[in-house]
């Protein structure tokens, strides 16, 4: 039998209770929106969702609308239509399919959930440009759309060693954002809410970086697509008890596994790592085509990227500013460099597959000459694929296929 994380061995546990959660939280959203005293903010993914959640916003991601257009594989045939109105196909198909889906009057959280038959108007809009400019742009197609305020912090970018004159940069920024946020909540600012908020939401890192590194052991409990997966709660519900709670049921689950020795895959041979954003419409078949051959995608830069260890209640402000500049897709390429060794030795790495995204170059890390350089540096074989986080177009699955298994071929041959 070939081995997945689709099969009922392998499944984990509680992805019931994840669902579950998820369910609530875009039904809670979808009760807001539709209420006159509850307000709804729209937050990019890394941003400052726990400033909104201390004033008592329910908080929307259009980047997991995105992911979900993605996974669904609705996105190919909606990003056209956002293309017609100007958008570039060149550009975020998170982005040109999410618009898509709006100018189409559509969206996939009408299948996933009963009664829930549109994405939730805001009453603000607040984005971070810590991960591309894309979704400044994206968040000021909705602010005209739906006649509601705008508000951004601008992120430095390539950086390489994170300064006190970033840190202080984009904390300032961050608190000008209270003014604006308690004329629309029409409550005060309570700094005592923040720094609850952001306790909750360290909590929630830390726990979510030891779900993650369970799969340093040999072998791993979970794969790549498994933490694509759960890592759900930890975008959407972070600086909530939800999302701790969670993740101290999945935490159990996995350490378990580790004690019995239980492999995501049976009888893991190789060990990968993924750079750059999934492909949400092929995440079942790439997840059964590694299996197959015995290989398991350990770890990942997308996963960790909601990894927060620098969150600090004592000093909110500047610690989301540290936190959220950290982040591995504003830094230097020699940074990049620098902690993709050290994930590498970290989680015994055989080989690393890079993901050029056709239209995501902020998240691609192969186009000047990275994959060399770590290959010269570290003598661990890589590959390029060519695809895209959402718009199918852009992949070709029969080389997909073929590469891996040449490149499984390469690994096989270095055993």
């Amino acid at each position: 039998m070939v081995a997945t994380e689709q099969s009922t061995k392998r499944r984990i546990i509680a992805t019931n209770k994840m669902k579950q959660m998820m369910s609530e939280y875009y039904y809670e959203l979808d009760s807001a929106a539709k209420s006159k005293d509850k307000k709804v903010a729209w937050c990019s993914s890394v941003g400052p969702a726990e400033i909104l959640r201390s004033f008592g916003f329910y908080v929307y991601f259009p980047e997991n609308h995105g992911a979900m257009l993605g996974t669904s594989r609705m996105a190919t045939d909606l990003i056209p239509y956002a293309n017609a109105i100007g958008y570039s196909p060149d550009i975020c198909s998170y982005l040109t399919s999410d618009i898509g889906a709006y100018l189409q009057k559509v969206t996939p959280l009408s299948n996933a959930y009963k009664g829930i038959i549109s994405i939730p108007k805001p009453d603000v809009l607040v984005f971070n440009t810590n991960q591309c400019r894309d979704i400044q742009d994206w968040f000021r197609f909705y602010a005209k759309e739906f006649h509601a305020p705008l508000l951004g912090v601008y992120t430095h970018r390539g950086i390489k060693d994170v300064t006190e004159i970033h840190v202080s940069s984009v904390a300032h920024q961050m608190e000008q954002l209270i003014e604006p946020l308690e004329k629309v909540s029409g409550t005060t600012f309570d700094k005592k809410n923040l720094k609850k908020v952001v306790s909750l939401s360290r909590e929630c890192s830390d726990l979510w970086k030891s779900v993650l590194e369970t799969a340093a052991t040999v072998p791993s409990p979970l794969t790549f697509f498994d933490a694509t997966i759960h890592m759900g709660p930890a975008v959407v519900l972070r600086g909530t008890h939800h999302a701790v709670d969670y993740y101290k049921i999945l935490l159990a689950e996995l350490k378990a596994r580790v004690k019995n020795h239980e492999g995501a895959i049976d009888n893991e041979r190789f060990r990968l790592y993924w750079d750059g954003m999934p492909i949400w419409g092929r995440l079942r078949t790439h997840s059964e085509l590694c299996a197959s051959h015995r290989a398991c995608i350990v770890a990942s830069t997308y996963c960790n990227s909601w990894i927060f260890t620098d969150f600090d209640d004592k000093d909110p402000f500047r610690s989301m500013a540290k936190a959220y500049t950290k982040l591995f897709i504003v830094r230097s390429d020699e940074a990049k460099e620098k902690y993709i060794e050290k994930i590498i030795e970290f989680y015994k790495i055989d080989g690393v597959i890079f993901h050029d995204s056709k239209t995501c170059p902020n998240n691609s890390n192969n186009r000047y000459g990275m994959p060399q350089r770590v290959e010269e540096k570290t003598g661990i074989t890589s590959l390029v694929i060519n695809g895209d986080l959402n718009d199918l177009r852009c992949l070709s699955d029969e080389q997909f296929k073929t590469n891996v298994e040449a490149f499984i071929e390469q690994l096989e041959d270095k055993k």
